[in-house]
């Protein structure tokens, strides 16, 4: 028999807005005042516009630790990075701003629901703890 996951029945963007309603609810995700005035990488013009940015960009963080297992800093720029606009010359990728997703995980990991994991010859980053995919899939 096949058990139901919807991390990966759901489509994400409906997975993620009901997530970041339980993110928005736990304490230890509050919102810095700063980021409401940072752009969220150098290849954007503007900051965020939504309200509710930081609670959707956290469940979307921890959304893609539980689909990738583990998952460090680095990866997660390049996943949130995009295109410059650079003119006349060609568009550019760049990477996101690593504040605002380095804080994210720090508040995962203080609300319990992210552990470091660094084991020699595979890699780095941070995992899920039982805790935290016990909140994943209990999301229906």
């Amino acid at each position: 028999m096949v058990k139901e996951n919807p991390v990966y029945d759901m489509k994400a963007d409906e997975y993620n807005a009901k997530l970041a309603e339980i993110v928005k609810a736990m304490p230890e995700f509050e919102v810095p005042e700063w980021s409401l005035f940072v752009k969220t990488g150098v290849a954007k013009t503007k900051p965020p516009q939504k309200n509710d940015f930081w609670h959707v960009r956290a469940a979307s963080i921890l959304r893609q630790i539980y689909v990738h297992r583990t998952v460090g800093v680095n990866r997660l720029k390049t996943r949130y990075g995009s295109k410059q606009n650079r003119g006349m010359k060609p568009e550019k990728f760049r990477k996101a701003s690593g504040k605002i997703i380095r804080l994210i995980l720090q508040q995962a990991e203080k609300a319990e629901l992210l552990e470091k994991y660094n084991e020699p010859g595979k890699r780095a980053g941070r995992m899920l703890t039982e805790k935290g995919k016990e909140l994943m899939e209990s999301i229906k």
